[in-house]
């Protein structure tokens, strides 16, 4: 899959990274909004190491799109920021997973133009703009050790090998994490989830304002589900998000997200009677996040459709559609002890083919998820979690039902 690939490998930032690390830490991430105050140290850093254990996932329900699993994860991220004046700096995110070299998971220039303005522009491999759960931190903000299902799991469709036919997808139902098809690249392969929530895109991004209400908008390189470094197939995403926080502890937000996904060589494998496109992916979402006293809710919805091309009968009509829907609930139970609790959807549109005695069937494999846990600070920067999650996959043979328990060691500072 070119996600694992799309993360640059650079010599410089890594040894910027290594320099800074010899040097007194701040607590930064790469994902903060907001541009530092002149008095800020031009050097701020940041680190957090994770270490994720679990019980076998024979059905693959947490495989991610850049190859790991969301349970069974040792993560080393570091984070620096670089001010470059009191309008400017440069933010950077490393990432080394599972042992396999550390890699470039962002990089970006921030500019504030406009003195005493809450107006910023980035550029680069930036935050990402559509919905809220994948601008939080994987780790210290995630009170569970899985994802929510539309940001992580993986669906039966890719980008660059495409079904020839409707019999085609339907046959490859539920089996996300290894796929292929006639058209395009006939490897086996990862497929595309709704939102690939640990990676981000690269491009220009522009956010106006702060609270009450805030607007960000971005171009970038690749779409929700394949976000990229290089452009693939000469097209752009439009993406945009709109926040208000019209009382305390409460932030609702919206999301919008348009861009071709199939790549070049896809395309070009279509016959002519198929055309050439654009084929694109569009996305909407709503979320809202409510805190008090010792609670915290958030809950998330997406919309995610992809246009296909019509090679050979039977044939895809219309678009492909998915949606997922969480709810979330954590809760303070004393000082350093909270329990969580995730009720997590996805649902697929129905396509015909001469499969399944040709009755109209979901594309993909209908996924339910149950997770719950607890977690203990055991010192100021160190978090244990221990949850347990229970997966269902509806209308597959293999690897319907599933049972994941799994813990997890976060140190951040």
């Amino acid at each position: 899959m070119r996600g694992r690939t799309d993360m640059i490998r650079s010599r410089a930032v890594l040894v910027f990274l290594i320099a800074a690390a010899a040097m007194p830490a701040g607590t930064v991430l790469a994902s903060d909004a907001a541009v530092p105050a002149p008095a800020a140290k031009r050097l701020s850093l940041g680190a957090e190491a994770l270490a994720s254990v679990a019980t076998d996932d024979p059905g693959y329900f947490n495989a991610t799109s850049y190859g790991q699993s969301t349970t069974r994860l040792v993560r080393l991220r570091l984070d620096a920021e670089l001010r470059l004046g009191g309008r400017a700096a440069i933010l950077a995110e490393g990432r080394a997973d599972n042992g396999e070299g550390l890699t470039v998971a962002a990089l970006y220039l921030r500019l504030r133009p406009i003195p005493d303005r809450l107006f910023d522009v980035q550029v680069g491999r930036i935050p990402p703009v559509f919905g809220a759960a994948a601008r939080r931190s994987y780790g210290a903000d995630n009170p569970l050790i899985g994802s929510p299902l539309a940001y992580q799991y993986l669906t039966s469709l890719r980008a660059d090998s495409l079904p020839a036919s409707a019999d085609d997808l339907l046959g490859m139902r539920g089996r996300g994490w290894r796929t292929r098809y006639s058209v395009g690249a006939t490897n086996w392969d990862r497929g595309l989830p709704l939102i690939a929530g640990d990676r981000w895109d690269t491009g220009v991004e522009v956010r106006i304002g702060r609270e009450p209400v805030s607007l960000t908008a971005a171009v970038t390189q690749g779409t929700l589900s394949d976000p990229l470094v290089r452009d693939d197939n000469g097209g752009k995403q439009v993406s945009g998000r709109v926040e208000a926080r019209p009382t305390l502890g409460l932030v609702l937000g919206a999301s919008g997200a348009r861009g071709e996904y199939v790549t070049r060589e896809a395309g070009r494998a279509l016959p002519d009677v198929s055309g050439r496109g654009p084929y694109r992916q569009e996305g909407l979402g709503v979320d809202a996040e409510y805190s008090r006293g010792y609670w915290v809710i958030r809950s998330e919805t997406v919309l995610s459709r992809w246009a296909l091309p019509p090679v050979h009968a039977p044939l895809v009509t219309g678009t492909l559609r998915a949606w997922g829907s969480f709810v979330e609930a954590r809760y303070k139970v004393r000082p350093g002890l909270f329990v969580a609790g995730r009720v997590d959807h996805l649902g697929f549109s129905r396509i015909a083919g001469t499969l399944f005695g040709g009755r109209a069937t979901s594309w993909d494999a209908p996924v339910s998820r149950v997770e719950v846990g607890t977690g203990y600070s055991l010192r100021r920067h160190l978090l244990l979690k221990i949850a347990v999650q229970r997966n269902w996959r509806s209308g597959v043979a293999f690897g319907a039902r599933e049972s994941v328990g799994g813990a997890q060691a976060l140190l951040w500072f």
